[in-house]
C-alpha cells in the first residue's frame, strides 16, 4: 500500500519553489525536507494568493523551510513502479512499488536473486555475493532482493547490487509493517533502477525463491505521486500561526495600553483630589497654644495621632468638627484618611472634596478610547 497520493502540478507552487533556489526552474522540494515532512511536492494551484507583504512574508518562510540542502534540488516527488511478478504457476500485476528519490526513473527486467544466505537478507555485508545470479553474458538480467534493515543504509544496499551486476534493487520493507511502502532516500547509489515493496509481497517472492521457483519481475514507472503535506499545507500551518501570534500580541498590547491609560488617568485625578484636599485643609483654622489653655493644663488631653502631651506654642489645627490636632499630625492625617480621628466626621467632605463622578466618567471615558484605538 504506497502512503502518497495526489498528482503534482501548479505553476504557483513551482514558481515560489524556483524563487527560493534563486532560478532554476521548476524542480521539486530537496528530498531531505521531504523526509522531514513526511514527503512533499508542491499541491495544485489556487487562485486568489495574498500579496504584497504577506506574500514576501510567506515567500521568505517558504525558502527557509524547502531550501535546497547540501544536494541541490533532488527529487522530492516519489513515483510508483507497475510490477508484474511471474512464476511458474501464476503471476501478479499492480502498481505496488515505488521508486527510490534517488533511482533512475527507467524500467527494469530480470530474474529475482536473493543473497545467498539467510542471514545476509539484508545485504550489509562487505562479502554478500548473489550466486543464484544467471551469467552476465546471458540474454536475461536479475534484480537483486533485498530486506531492508540490517543496520546498513539503503544506499549501501543498492551499491552492493550495482556492483554484483544486477539491473535493479527490489527492497522490501520490515517485518510487521504490513503493505507499507515508503519513499527511499540512497544518495550515491544513482546507478541502477531501486524501488520499495511491501513486506508482504516480498516475503511471498522470498518464499517462492526459497522453494527453488524461479521469479521473474519487470518493472515499469508507474504515477508520480505528491507527498502528503503539500506547499499548501505548509502555507495553511503557516498562516495560522502567523494570525493566531498576531492576534496575541495584538489582545496584549491592547490590554497593556489600555491599563498604561486608566492608571495615568486614575493618577491624574488622584493628584488633583489631593491638591483641592491640600487647599481646604490649609483653609481650616489655626491655633497656637499659650500658657493657661486647658491644653496645655495638668487635666489636657494629648494627640491622639503621635499620643505627646501638648504644649505652650504648639501650633493646632482646629476641625470643622472642634476638635483640635497639631498641625504637623492632622494634616497628612486628614491627607490620608479624610476623616476626623476621633469622631469619624467626613472632614473632606464638610469642606467640599470628595471622589466625584467626573473622576469616574474620566476614567470611563480613557478606557473607552483605547477599545475604540485599539
Amino acid at each position: 500500500m504506497v502512503r502518497f497520493d495526489g498528482a503534482v502540478r501548479g505553476a504557483r507552487s513551482r514558481a515560489v519553489l524556483g524563487a527560493c533556489r534563486g532560478g532554476g526552474g521548476p524542480a521539486p522540494p530537496p528530498a531531505a525536507a521531504a523526509a522531514a515532512l513526511g514527503g512533499g511536492a508542491a499541491g495544485p494551484g489556487r487562485a486568489g494568493m495574498p500579496s504584497g507583504f504577506l506574500l514576501l512574508v510567506l515567500a521568505a518562510l517558504l525558502c527557509a523551510v524547502l531550501s535546497p540542502g547540501p544536494r541541490g534540488a533532488a527529487a522530492a516527488a516519489a513515483w510508483t513502479a507497475w510490477l508484474n511478478v511471474s512464476w511458474e504457476n501464476g503471476w501478479e500485476a499492480g502498481e505496488g512499488g515505488l521508486y527510490g528519490l534517488d533511482s533512475p526513473l527507467q524500467p527494469a527486467e530480470g530474474l529475482l536473486v536473493l543473497p545467498d544466505s539467510p542471514d545476509a537478507l539484508s545485504a550489509c555485508s562487505e562479502f554478500t555475493n548473489f550466486s543464484g545470479a544467471p551469467p552476465a553474458s546471458g540474454s536475461l538480467g536479475w534484480l537483486a532482493l533485498i530486506q531492508r534493515g540490517g543496520g546498513c543504509s539503503f544506499a549501501h544496499k543498492i551499491s552492493l547490487a550495482a556492483d554484483r551486476g544486477a539491473a535493479a534493487a527490489v527492497i522490501y520493507n520490515y517485518p510487521n509493517a504490513g503493505n507499507e511502502v515508503l519513499p527511499m532516500s540512497h544518495h550515491g547509489a544513482e546507478k541502477i533502477v531501486a524501488i520499495m515493496i511491501s513486506y508482504q509481497k516480498g516475503e511471498k517472492i522470498r518464499k517462492l525463491i526459497d522453494n527453488g521457483t524461479k521469479v521473474t519481475m519487470v518493472i515499469e514507472v508507474g504515477k508520480k505521486q505528491s507527498f502528503s503535506m503539500n506547499i499548501f499545507t505548509i502555507l495553511f500551518i503557516s498562516v495560522s500561526f502567523f494570525v493566531v501570534a498576531a492576534a496575541t500580541v495584538g489582545c496584549y498590547v491592547s490590554y497593556s495600553a489600555r491599563r498604561l491609560i486608566i492608571a495615568r488617568a486614575q493618577s491624574r485625578e488622584q493628584r488633583q483630589l489631593r491638591a483641592r484636599a491640600k487647599k481646604a485643609i490649609e483653609q481650616m483654622q489655626l491655633r497656637t497654644l499659650k500658657e493657661g489653655d486647658k491644653e496645655t493644663g495638668p487635666d489636657g488631653d494629648s494627640c491622639v495621632v503621635c499620643f505627646e502631651q501638648y504644649k505652650p506654642n504648639d501650633v493646632m489645627r482646629v476641625l470643622t468638627c472642634n476638635h483640635v490636632f497639631h498641625k504637623t499630625c492632622i494634616d497628612p492625617w486628614l491627607l490620608e484618611h479624610g476623616t476626623c480621628p476621633l469622631c469619624k466626621c467626613d472632614i473632606l467632605k464638610v469642606l467640599g472634596v470628595e471622589v466625584s463622578v467626573e473622576a469616574v466618567v474620566v476614567v470611563a471615558a480613557a478606557s473607552h478610547i483605547v477599545t475604540l484605538v485599539l
